[in-house]
């Protein structure tokens, strides 16, 4: 019995990831070797974005990845990919939430995780002074 109330309790304590996981999440964006570097960062979720590396930016969480394209002078423009991945936390709302938590969860992107952390390889053009 004392497992059964202990089962149900962490799923409840599980529930929505819109109430514990929120709709944003802080990504850090990076151009080792290459600071300074201009991104914009792309997807239907988020819309267009800018950031100069190092960065750390908040973003609307989505079921979409996000394209990352770098520029910097005497350096290759470079590409990337932030994946979106669902977060563990959606299938404790198929049996707490049902299937209203994880229509919440799905309409307002909470059921959703980036990558903490992208790093984009810039490729420097030999003999270039900037």
């Amino acid at each position: 019995m004392r497992f059964l109330i202990l089962f149900f309790s962490l799923i409840v304590i599980a529930g929505c990831a819109t109430i514990v996981k929120g709709t944003t999440q802080m990504v850090a964006i990076d151009t080792p070797g290459a600071p300074g570097a201009s991104c914009e960062l792309s997807s239907p979720g988020i819309g267009s974005r800018s950031v100069v590396t190092p960065a750390t930016i908040e973003l609307d969480k989505s079921q979409h990845n996000i394209a990352v394209t770098c520029r910097k002078a005497c350096f290759q423009d470079s590409v990337a990919m932030i994946p979106s991945y669902t977060e563990g936390m959606a299938a404790g709302n198929v049996i707490a939430g049902g299937v209203i938590g994880l229509g919440v969860d799905a309409a307002t992107g909470a059921m959703n995780k980036y990558a903490d952390r992208t790093s984009v390889t810039m490729i420097p053009i030999q003999g270039c002074r900037a």
